[in-house]
């Protein structure tokens, strides 16, 4: 109503403009933030192609089934130290990404067992010529590490939670995770009170 009133030219300003309410986590939606132990434990038993899928994702934060698995090879551009996302969820998630040492490393381990194909990650099994369903290998990989099950969409979340947890503003870490709305980073950024208390318990121990 008010903002109807200020285009009406009734009110200068809206007085609520900026105003936000509390994101509210329901059903489903509750992000996992994934700890530096269980992340090596997940790796320590993953196939060598999901273990470069936790280790990029981590890093990059990417969409694993739009923008990952069928990712081609001629979108990583390794002397500039990018990759190139030419389709993606939202617009602005089709942009350049910069890649961090760990994600370098995690691609060229791929390209060495992606074979002659142009897919980064290939599947005969799939029409498409790339996987396109991960969770059954993910299941099991969790069960071996004795980790308890979660999404495998919220190692982005971790991705935004250790940007945020590292100091990097909201604003920027909402454009390395190529939202077009803020609010969307505040569902990402709930598990930084879990990460407080993982250094909290780390530090405990060193003291003792």
């Amino acid at each position: 109503m008010l903002n109807v009133a200020v285009r009406k030219k009734l009110l200068q300003a809206n007085p609520c403009w900026g105003v936000e309410f509390p994101v509210a986590v329901r059903g489903l939606f509750r992000p996992h933030y994934v700890t530096w132990s269980e992340q090596r434990r997940i790796e320590s038993q993953a196939p060598p192609h999901l273990r470069n899928i936790v280790q990029i994702i981590t890093e990059t934060g990417l969409r694993v089934y739009k923008e990952l698995t069928p990712m081609r090879k001629d979108q990583i551009d390794f002397v500039n130290a990018t990759v190139w996302i030419p389709d993606s969820k939202t617009p602005n998630g089709i942009a350049e990404i910069p890649l961090t040492p760990l994600a370098i490393e995690a691609f060229k381990s791929q390209m060495l067992i992606s074979g002659i194909g142009p897919f980064l990650f290939p599947s005969n099994k799939n029409p498409s010529g790339h996987h396109k369903n991960l969770k059954t290998a993910w299941r099991k990989t969790l069960k071996r590490a004795g980790v308890p099950y979660f999404r495998i969409y919220d190692l982005r979340s971790t991705y935004a939670t250790r940007l945020s947890a590292g100091g990097v503003a909201d604003e920027w870490v909402t454009q390395l995770l190529r939202q077009g709305d803020a609010k969307v980073f505040k569902k990402y950024s709930q598990m930084k009170l879990q990460m407080k208390r993982e250094a909290l318990e780390k530090m405990n121990r060193q003291a003792n």
